[in-house]
């Protein structure tokens, strides 16, 4: 029998501040997030760049919060606190996220437009993003790189030949398709949260395997996904980030840099 006590109304008003819960020092999973809020000039507080940010990612990622009778507990960051929501993952922070920072397209006349938009986004997180982090921790994630650092040759040398041009091709028909609409965005002519996802991935690969998307780049075969990446480096907010401390630098977050692993391809 259902409770007969109505459920606690989420209080997500567009006027509260949004705030993203992450782990300070690397872009990490949470740079698609920032990337939406940047682009959207939207007012977030960044607990990566508080002094005791920390102890929130801690605090949510023990279990410690949140406390209350409406959010689940939260496995691992980053985490969206708006309003009383809480919410991880960053597929779904970006489906919450989306709509509600005008990084979609018109859902009113294309109500399933906001599904292929996420489409795009989970099909461009598995491949360049959870695949690259493979490449450094093939065997398992508890243990150093250094302990996995033959293991990694091989996976990163297969990925750079096989995978990354494979996904890269897939976001190139993408483009090249009727549904990508004018301009050099993904989905209906219009910028959207996809657009960042790709832009960050291929920016963070670019930083990790520079031989070989430099190679890619120079063959032309992806002409429309490395524009993009232009294109989306090039608007004025997005710029403006890049060039600010709030951007933080690639270390050893996803995407990292190791000279062995830089296969041409």
């Amino acid at each position: 029998m259902a409770s007969e006590t109505p459920a606690k109304r989420q209080k997500s008003s567009k006027d509260v501040p949004y705030r993203l819960i992450y782990w300070p020092g690397l872009p990490g999973r949470g740079e698609h997030i920032r990337l939406a809020l940047e682009e959207a000039g939207a007012e977030y507080v960044d607990t990566a760049h508080l002094e005791d940010g920390i102890n929130d990612v801690l605090a949510y990622n023990s279990g410690e919060q949140p406390k209350d009778e409406t959010n689940i507990p939260l496995f691992a960051p980053p985490f969206l606190q708006h309003g009383d929501l809480v919410i991880s993952q960053t597929p779904n922070i970006l489906l919450y996220l989306g709509p509600r920072l005008g990084l979609v397209t018109d859902l009113e006349n294309d109500p399933d437009g906001l599904y292929r938009i996420n489409s795009l986004v989970l099909t461009a997180l598995d491949g360049l993003s959870n695949e690259p982090h493979d490449c450094h921790h093939p065997i398992a994630t508890g243990l150093y790189y250094e302990d996995q650092k033959e293991e990694s040759k091989r996976k990163a040398e297969d990925y750079v030949k096989n995978r990354l041009p494979k996904f890269l091709g897939y976001f190139q028909r993408v483009l090249e398709s009727k549904a990508s609409g004018d301009g050099p965005w993904l989905y209906g002519g219009k910028l959207t949260y996809a657009d960042l996802v790709l832009f960050q991935c291929l920016d963070g690969l670019m930083f990790m395997f520079p031989k070989a998307t430099t190679k890619l780049e120079r063959e032309g075969k992806h002409g429309k996904v490395f524009a993009l990446h232009k294109a989306v480096a090039e608007r004025p907010r997005i710029e403006s980030y890049l060039e600010s401390s709030r951007r933080q630098k690639y270390s050893n977050g996803v995407y990292r840099y190791y000279e062995e692993l830089d296969f041409e391809g």
